[in-house]
């Protein structure tokens, strides 16, 4: 059923379907399953390069073994502001913390980032983020000094003095010029190549291109960035908006 869980059948046939190169979605498509549900499954178990049907199956029965049974106030989901579905939110949540993972974020790393995007405040304490990802305060830390050097997080005193860890759209835009001007050094040592391999080399000419395309692409992320810095800061449009 598209809502149980994997069977060993369907990960051999996630699995064959890795090695043909098909994209998730249509691996999704072919098990009669959500693509969340096929993206997750690979990300958890090796990535799409690394991932193997028994050993996946066998690593979901060693966690399904581990995990105490729910107590009584436990067996639901955390109730929701807003008449939130509670299972959708937390089946959102894993979704997104597994697309961030495919980008190349550790997995406490884009968990935690995840916790703050989809908080309504866009703010959350150390505390609070350990207790609602049930991880020690040490995880936390580890993975908000990491958010910080990538300028995707920003830390903040409220009145009580206590780190607030805070992402707005502001933060999100700096990171992309980051992001975009992350391949400088790259660029610099690839020209020094140039002259220590002499230019008319094919070597040279080699470095130097990839000099130029990341040039390139820097100077137009850093553009667009700026060109789109407004929508960042303008309110989305609701369905009401449309009503003449």
């Amino acid at each position: 059923m598209p809502g149980g869980r994997l069977t060993q059948q369907e990960r051999q046939q996630i699995a064959l379907g890795l090695a043909d190169g098909l994209p998730y979605a249509e691996i999704a498509r072919r098990l009669d399953r959500p693509t969340s549900t096929v993206t997750r499954e690979v990300m958890r178990n090796g990535g799409p390069t690394a991932y193997r049907a028994d050993l996946a199956h066998r690593a979901t029965e060693r966690r399904a073994h581990r995990r105490r049974p729910a107590s009584p106030g436990e067996s639901q989901a955390a109730p929701q502001p807003h008449g939130r579905d509670a299972a959708a939110v937390v089946e959102y949540e894993e979704t997104f913390t597994t697309v961030l993972m495919a980008s190349g974020l550790p997995r406490m790393t884009a968990r935690v980032l995840t916790c703050l995007y989809i908080s309504d405040a866009g703010s959350l304490t150390a505390p609070e983020l350990a207790r609602h990802l049930q991880v020690s305060p040490a995880s936390i830390s580890k993975a908000i000094a990491f958010l910080e050097s990538q300028s995707l997080v920003r830390r903040e005193r409220d009145e009580r003095r206590r780190d607030r860890y805070t992402v707005d759209n502001e933060l999100f835009y700096q990171s992309t010029i980051a992001a975009a001007r992350s391949h400088e050094l790259l660029v610099r040592t690839a020209r020094e190549g140039v002259a220590v391999l002499g230019r008319d080399t094919p070597a040279a000419a080699r470095l130097e291109n990839i000099a130029r395309f990341l040039d390139f692409l820097g100077e137009s992320m850093i553009r667009a960035a700026e060109q789109a810095r407004e929508v960042l800061h303008t309110k989305p449009a609701t369905a009401s908006d449309d009503i003449p």
